[in-house]
């Protein structure tokens, strides 16, 4: 029986003793017995203390021991786990159990009467993930799954945003995270808003999904304010997932980051009310810009963090690329460290060295500047359409520039205001198109080589 079994085992068993479902904690528990672990090393895993992980396990043992009818703890779990044979995984019929060839019905099974009223709808969450993408491959990311999962189940934050610039991994650092903790919620939803849906839309979708799962709540025609409650109830009553991508197409283009175009406006009260109103969801946005009031609730509301994506560790860039079967390997840091380890840019220059170099990263590097392959250009094109005659001002003096600048030196050699210098900066910034590094007292500006090369491109073909 894999872990799998086990934990599905251990769910049901769980459920008809409780009505409830494991918790994220409760996993860990059993989980880490399996593996071996103390509650020591699950303590530290799950950012719990020592006691509160031996309470929760002391509660499982006598639940299982219980229904098992036999004396389980966390040094005989594996052994007795492994002559369990469970014929029927369904939390609507947890079915019968054998250990050492003694059948044990459950309670429910005998008298064919729950004994505790179960949600309504499967034991399996709710999943709406259509237009979810699939992945092709996931690399390295294992800290920031850990500050994510730490955000939810121990913090549990309302609000998560998850920022970086465009190919970074957010959707796939996102889906891969699902599916590890889907079945910790009633309601998994994702949603993108590639299309710029009006609110209105948004919570009408998200309500009618709610209500085809609810025959005794359906859904009422509401004006917008009515609807945000609604859906606030729903929050409320169970325990939602909830990911809205690709956020930046709600705001404004050819204005600064994060500007809300004017009838979308309510976006902003829908998110703020998700921050402060007290409910069991959490929501999860993705934007390559960060929008202006998210700072605010962070500042407000540490359990609502901010996670800025950069680019891959060097041992999982390495991984990507030998996906792509390149070859010298002592050329790759050099690869990765000029597309700047961004998994999605490093995926499309694989695929023009493996089809125009056969393969050889070094004969691709042989030219002084960076090769921007077309679909990259296209990918960096949908952002800089979106900037403002500020900021793009600002890329060109920073391209021209051979070293980082500080922002006296850009100033001094800006022909627009100073508030204007600031405000654009900022908000190339809040893009990810401008870096900044801190060097003792002084912040230095600069852009990575692929944004040098495109805007210098892009420069040449006015």
């Amino acid at each position: 029986m894999d872990i799998n079994e086990v934990l599905k085992l251990a769910d049901s068993l769980i459920f008809m003793k409780t009505g409830k479902h494991l918790d994220h904690l409760q996993e860990a528990v059993l989980r880490g017995t399996v593996e071996g672990k103390t509650y020591t090393e699950i303590a530290a895993e799950t950012y719990q203390s020592e006691g509160h992980v031996r309470n929760t396990g002391s509660e499982l043992w006598q639940i299982l021991s219980k229904e098992l009818r036999q004396e389980i703890n966390k040094s005989n779990f594996r052994s007795i786990i492994k002559k369990v044979e469970f014929n029927d995984f369904s939390a609507e019929n947890v079915g019968h159990v054998t250990v050492n060839n003694v059948n044990f019905c459950s309670e429910a099974t005998q008298t064919n009467k729950p004994r505790y009223k179960k949600k309504k709808g499967r034991s399996q969450p709710y999943q709406y993930l259509g237009e979810i993408p699939e992945i092709s491959g996931f690399y390295g990311r294992q800290e920031e799954l850990k500050i994510l999962e730490n955000s939810i189940f121990n913090k549990n934050s309302r609000l998560i945003t998850i920022l970086g610039a465009r190919g970074i991994g957010k959707t796939t650092l996102i889906v891969q995270l699902l599916q590890q903790i889907k079945p910790q919620f009633d309601y998994i939803i994702y949603r993108s808003l590639c299309f710029s849906p009006p609110p209105e839309v948004t919570l009408r979708t998200l309500l009618e999904f709610f209500s085809k799962s609810n025959v005794a709540n359906p859904l009422e025609a509401n004006p917008l304010e009515n609807q945000i409650f609604q859906l606030l109830d729903y929050l409320r009553k169970y325990r939602c997932l909830i990911v809205f991508d690709d956020l930046q197409k709600l705001f404004s283009s050819q204005k600064l980051a994060g500007d809300y175009q004017p009838e979308l406006e309510s976006y902003q009260r829908l998110f703020k009310l998700i921050s402060e109103v007290n409910h069991n969801s959490c929501f999860l946005l993705i934007s390559s810009e960060k929008p202006r009031e998210v700072a605010a609730y962070q500042k407000k509301d540490k359990d609502d963090p901010i996670l800025v994506l950069r680019g891959l560790q060097i041992g999982a860039a390495e991984a990507l690329l030998k996906e792509y079967q390149l070859t010298d390997e002592e050329s790759w840091k050099t690869l990765i460290d000029t597309y700047n380890a961004n998994p999605m840019w490093l995926k499309l220059t694989a695929t023009v060295i493996q089809e125009l170099c056969g393969g050889r990263v070094a004969e691709f590097l042989q030219f002084e500047t960076p090769v921007i392959p077309e679909a990259l250009a296209d990918l960096l094109n949908d952002s800089f359409k979106r900037l403002t005659d500020s900021e793009k001002a600002i890329l060109d003096r920073l391209t021209e520039e051979e070293k980082p600048v500080t922002l006296g030196h850009l100033c001094k050699h800006m022909s627009i205001s100073l508030t204007d210098v600031f405000n654009a900066l900022h908000s190339l910034k809040s893009r990810f198109l401008v870096e900044a590094i801190e060097d003792e007292k002084k912040t230095f500006f600069l852009v990575n080589q692929v944004i040098r090369e495109y805007t210098t491109r892009s420069r040449s073909h006015l």
